[in-house]
């Protein structure tokens, strides 16, 4: 599925006319936001998976930092510590979802125990099925009972692209905190990657995918902020009135 996907912007798209239009979307974000923030019924909870590159870090800046920090928080899953290794794989994830009329972004997420973990056979296919039902039904719990709206984003990157800006790492000074030696072994590992990903986009499905073509910043933050303005949207939300 994934290599049918463009990764890039459709040709007859204007690259300035859009980035004013997602300044228009970021404006109505933070107003939506606001509301949410004030009504108190519902939560959105985002989750940004892709590859080492895929811009996940500049999705975060370049649209979600025009909402209310007191509304929104950012949260990012690294390799468990001994104390989350004790205990189920999704315990350190459901401390981290969010609260009603709040925003929680996961910067990489309980995906990971189903992608890295099978890419590196730390888990056979029989466990990451078994964490892929677990996973379905957590999101279902945090739907029906907290009130929580899902948006499950994909960074689609092409393999040539990551390649440049896994090197950019290397020569622009800006970006040289970035580098990691291992994200060049997980490169290689593309193949196996595009594998594992395709199982979870079928298996994981319950709540909807969107693919995201991330080669070019201003495309991917226009896509973004367009599906996050319109899920706000249909929340329907109220501002409360005055308590007596």
């Amino acid at each position: 599925m994934l290599e049918k996907i463009n990764t890039r912007a459709p040709e007859s798209l204007d690259k300035e006319e859009t980035k004013k239009k997602t300044k228009e979307l970021l404006k109505e974000i933070s107003d939506l936001q606001n509301l949410l923030y004030a009504e108190g019924k519902h939560s959105v909870l985002v989750i940004i998976q892709g590859m080492d590159g895929s811009g996940k870090d500049g999705l975060i800046k370049d649209v979600f930092t025009s909402i209310n920090p007191l509304g929104i928080n950012t949260q990012s899953f690294k390799a468990p510590t001994e104390e989350e290794l004790k205990h189920d794989f999704l315990w350190r994830i459901h401390r981290h979802v969010p609260e009603k009329g709040k925003i929680m972004l996961f910067n990489r997420s309980h995906y990971e125990d189903v992608l890295i973990a099978r890419v590196h056979e730390w888990i056979d296919d029989e466990v990451a099925n078994r964490r892929m039902e677990a996973i379905n039904a957590f999101e279902k719990l945090l739907q029906e009972h907290n009130g929580t709206v899902i948006l499950k984003l994909y960074m689609h990157i092409s393999r040539k692209e990551q390649k440049e800006q896994l090197k950019e790492r290397m020569t622009n000074p800006e970006k040289m905190w970035k580098y990691n030696k291992n994200d060049f072994i997980e490169a290689e590992k593309w193949d196996r990657y595009m594998e594992c990903y395709e199982d979870v986009f079928e298996k994981c499905n319950t709540v909807p995918w969107h693919i995201i073509p991330t080669d070019q910043n201003w495309y991917k933050a226009y896509l973004v902020a367009q599906l996050l303005r319109d899920t706000l949207k249909k929340l329907d939300m109220q501002y409360p009135s005055m308590k007596n």
